[in-house]
């Protein structure tokens, strides 16, 4: 372009930049990317560490994101296993990852380090979730605060006691009428069965239950069940690896922080309204007794109990102990279905050693077939395939390897209920794992469903309770059995927890 010419374009409003053949904006970015990307290429190279676990070569940027199946990581870490051993490494964007696979690395890691792998890593939707308190996302003085906290509130509530023993008789005779109420037909058990779990945690929590259509309920729910399935979805996986990226593009991953703002508009209103009647010789439940330590602790500057804490806790508690029991209660069933066999073996063991009087906990040591099937329902349906992520607090030397701090460890609690050494049919429903020659109990100390360790899950007491008492109550008023020409999928849907397929179910009464 001559001078003339290119006086005329500057007076119609071009400009430079405009007239040259490439765009420079363009080209600034491409030399800032080729910048990072060397830098990146050069980085890996300098940060792995001698003796760091092996693993599949990660590409730039996105790591090894293409070696996993993102919609089922968990198969996808069973697979590298085989290759690269029970300890190897991952780069999921640029987050250095160290999976654990096997029961025996598992043990070693979460209870021979437990305080080296105690804390959690930073995990954007488990951020969006909790915001760092609560109890099962945070970490440090916050977590151990909230631990110590929980256990000793769910004890002095009943857990492992007669008094929530009996709720949960009342609440499963309860269920147990409102499934008789279909009178055989065909019905989708989802939504009551997670209103009858919720109850007994609710109960603890809040001093009462819901009726199962209760609307407040019905949204908890809802919105529990949501999160659940989110968290362990693709998007996700995709926010938690590329969170400055996916933060500006729409999708599910980006509905978890205003879910957990509605349940907590629920929660403020409750503990306003029980702060403004609190009586500190009578507490009501878990809310009144976080309020008695937070008027005791209202001059502490650095006390852990204010609001924001209450609010993820209570958050949690209710999360956790209405999706994992519920769940493992409808795989129960749905396995009852699929293995009519052993459904039998189960009630002819309740006739024999129950009768038609109320299930109570000192029978399960009475019933070693029904004991050895709901400890293999837990253990075939792999509830939380991955378990909750880990952090190093410092260097670590395991298995031989160097694990440097600050390294996001994953013990996949699939790789544990599925071990050939400890199982002899890790992939089949075999209630045999559990039992003797003779038809006795035994334990098998590669069943940690609830994990192991500091961080093994603070409900396990109740957990147990409530699925022998929901489980032998169902099935000494009911047969199940799939609805005529229903074919019984037991693939799990995605999630963090890995739910049944919706399906409906018949309950016959026994006469």
């Amino acid at each position: 372009m001559d001078k003339d010419n290119y006086t005329q374009h500057a007076v119609r409003g071009g400009s430079f930049a405009e007239m040259l053949p490439f765009d420079p904006v363009s080209v600034l970015l491409s030399i800032i990317v080729c910048i990072f990307l060397v830098t990146v290429l050069c980085k890996e190279k300098e940060d792995v560490p001698h003796n760091y676990p092996p693993g599949p070569k990660p590409l730039p940027i996105i790591g090894n994101i293409l070696n996993l199946d993102i919609r089922r990581p968990y198969l996808s870490f069973q697979e590298l296993a085989k290759k690269y051993g029970p300890v190897y490494s991952l780069k999921v964007g640029v987050q250095k990852v160290v999976v654990l696979c096997g029961y025996d690395i598992v043990k070693e890691a979460l209870v021979n380090h437990a305080d080296e792998f105690a804390v959690r890593p930073t995990v954007p939707v488990f951020v969006d979730f909790s915001r760092n308190y609560g109890l099962i996302f945070s970490s440090g003085d916050n977590w151990r605060t909230m631990r110590r906290f929980t256990l000793s509130t769910l004890r002095a509530f009943g857990m492992g006691k007669k008094t929530i023993e009996d709720q949960i008789n009342e609440e499963s005779s309860r269920l147990v009428e409102t499934f008789k109420s279909f009178k055989g037909e065909p019905f989708d058990n989802l939504m009551i069965m997670n209103a009858a779990v919720a109850n007994i945690i609710v109960s603890i929590l809040l001093g009462h239950r819901f009726d199962y259509d209760d609307p407040k309920l019905q949204r908890l729910l809802v919105l529990a069940m949501n999160n659940a399935r989110v968290i362990g979805s693709p998007m996700a996986l995709l926010y938690n690896t590329f969170p400055y990226l996916m933060r500006w593009i729409p999708g599910s991953h980006k509905t978890v922080r205003s879910s957990v703002d509605e349940i907590h508009v629920f929660i403020r209103e409750v503990f306003t309204k029980q702060r403004d009647q609190l009586d500190v010789n009578d507490q009501r439940n878990l809310i009144d007794c976080f309020l008695v330590k937070q008027k005791e602790e209202k001059l502490n500057p650095e006390s852990y109990f204010h609001d924001e804490n209450l609010l993820s806790l209570v958050t949690d508690l209710f999360a956790a102990g209405m999706e994992t029991t519920s769940t493992t209660l409808r795989w129960s069933l749905l396995l009852m279905m699929k293995y009519p066999e052993v459904q039998k073996k189960v009630q002819k063991e309740i006739v024999e050693v129950i009768g038609l009087a109320d299930p109570q906990l000192v029978h399960h040591q009475q019933m070693p077939y029904t004991n050895a099937v709901i400890h293999e329902i837990q253990r075939f349906t792999n509830l939380v395939p991955t378990n909750l992520p880990r952090m190093s607090t410092q260097d670590v030397t395991l298995n031989g390897y160097f694990i440097p701090k600050g390294t996001q460890i994953i013990p996949s609690l699939t790789s544990v209920l599925r071990d050939t050494k400890y199982f002899k049919k890790p992939d089949e429903f075999y209630p045999e794992h559990f039992l003797d020659s003779d038809g006795k109990f035994v334990k098998n100390e590669a069943f940690i469903p609830f994990s192991v360790g500091k961080r093994s899950c603070a409900g396990e007491n109740l957990a147990k309770m409530e699925l022998f008492l929901f489980f032998t109550k169902l099935l000494q008023n009911f047969t199940f059995k799939a609805p005529p020409g229903a074919k019984l999928d037991l693939t799990a849907a995605v999630g963090f927890t890995l739910t049944p397929q919706r399906h409906q179910i018949c309950a016959i009464p026994h006469s």
